[in-house]
């Protein structure tokens, strides 16, 4: 494949890092922009990454520094509201044998990892930069800046996450659907005693859980019904956090007492999207959220997107020819994973919102996590 080819990344997440990555080692000539003057370097609480996110973190070459910045472990927690431990489960392999089941970083700390690889393959970063007009013909993509400037591509990959501008201005009219539930998330310093992910189903709160993400931190977080963001002034995010979280025993009492600052917890409702049909119009082409979202109650949302762009850049390295039998390609072979992910979320938090206690959470976590175990 020749490699004077030259594509545009609209989105520096992990989908648009990963992409930029694996493009530029190809050889590749790879401009990525970003709408945020941090690189979102800052962002959010924590993360959770099972095998299959890891196995791609490896592809990319950072897997060593993920494994050093973060938390290892291989099981998973149920617990009572009180704190008692009703059942302890092995979590799958999805990377295979000789990856960690499952690691928890804090998502700062993945993020700066994933902007030093992209720093490191040469590819021209413009930060506070977005596409406003977008134009398409046979041969490439032609694009004018929120900076004035102009560039001519061969592809556009577009990774600007769930509100994607660029699958709008493409025609794309897909639209995240709010499921019914809100999360809310907070980083805290890490209980001695807490291991591994442990989850309370009950309570106050639909979902309560912990995921620790270094030796000396951990994420919490707390699920119920959405509320109208309005509804819920901003300085007040502490308490409405720890309202909830106080009603939970084990090591919750322990993580409570640092839910005191507003500023650091986020809110976020639950929401699903999957682009039906294709994930392209011409030479522009999506990728991560921009074309799924799934809640997080399989924890798969990063790795969908990783897995993402590690397919669309094989297909791309090892063909002469763009078109659209390797764009519907990478969506067929994409949406057949993707899409009972997505279905299996959204399903296990709708039996929490119906009050179904009797579900086969545990079944559909199995079924779905052990499908993954195959390459994306």
């Amino acid at each position: 494949m020749s490699t004077a080819r030259t594509v545009l990344v609209i989105g520096g997440g992990a989908a648009g890092n990963a992409t930029t990555v694996l493009l530029r080692r190809a050889g590749l000539t790879v401009d990525l922009i970003e709408a945020k003057n941090d690189w979102n370097a800052t962002a959010g609480s924590g993360i959770t990454l099972q095998g299959n996110a890891l196995r791609v973190l490896r592809e990319l070459g950072v897997w060593e520094r993920v494994k050093a910045s973060g938390f290892g472990f291989g099981s998973v927690g149920i617990t009572a509201p009180d704190g008692t431990v009703l059942h302890v489960a092995r979590d799958l392999r999805t990377g295979g044998d000789d990856l960690p089941a499952t690691v928890g970083m804090q998502r700062p700390r993945l993020q700066r990892i994933l902007i030093d690889a992209v720093r490191a393959g040469g590819a021209t970063v413009r930060l506070g930069t977005t596409a406003e007009i977008l134009g398409q013909d046979a041969d490439g993509v032609s694009i004018r800046f929120s900076d004035g400037s102009e560039g001519r591509y061969d592809l556009v990959i577009a990774a600007d996450g769930l509100g994607s501008s660029t699958r709008a201005a493409i025609g794309i009219t897909d639209k995240p659907e709010p499921t019914g539930m809100a999360i809310w998330r907070v980083a805290a310093p890490r209980p001695a005693g807490v291991v591994r992910t442990d989850l309370a189903y009950g309570g106050p709160a639909y979902i309560a859980g912990y995921c620790p993400t270094s030796d000396t931190t951990l994420y919490a977080y707390v699920v119920e019904a959405n509320r109208d963001r309005a509804s819920i002034p901003p300085e007040t995010y502490a308490d409405e956090m720890r309202r909830l979280a106080s009603a939970y025993g084990g090591h919750w009492p322990e993580i409570t007492e640092h839910i005191t600052d507003p500023a650091k917890v986020n809110y976020t409702w639950f929401d699903r999207l999957l682009v039906e049909g294709s994930w392209h119009r011409g030479r522009v082409v999506l990728v991560g959220d921009a074309a799924h979202c799934c809640p997080p109650t399989l924890a798969q949302g990063a790795a969908l997107s990783l897995e993402d762009a590690l397919v669309l850049t094989q297909l791309l390295t090892a063909s002469d020819t763009w078109d659209d039998s390797l764009f519907q390609a990478y969506y067929e072979r994409r949406v057949a994973r993707v899409r009972p992910v997505v279905e299996a979320s959204v399903r296990i938090g709708q039996w929490q919102l119906d009050g179904v206690r009797d579900a086969d959470v545990p079944g559909l976590m199995g079924r779905t996590m052990t499908m993954l175990r195959e390459l994306p």
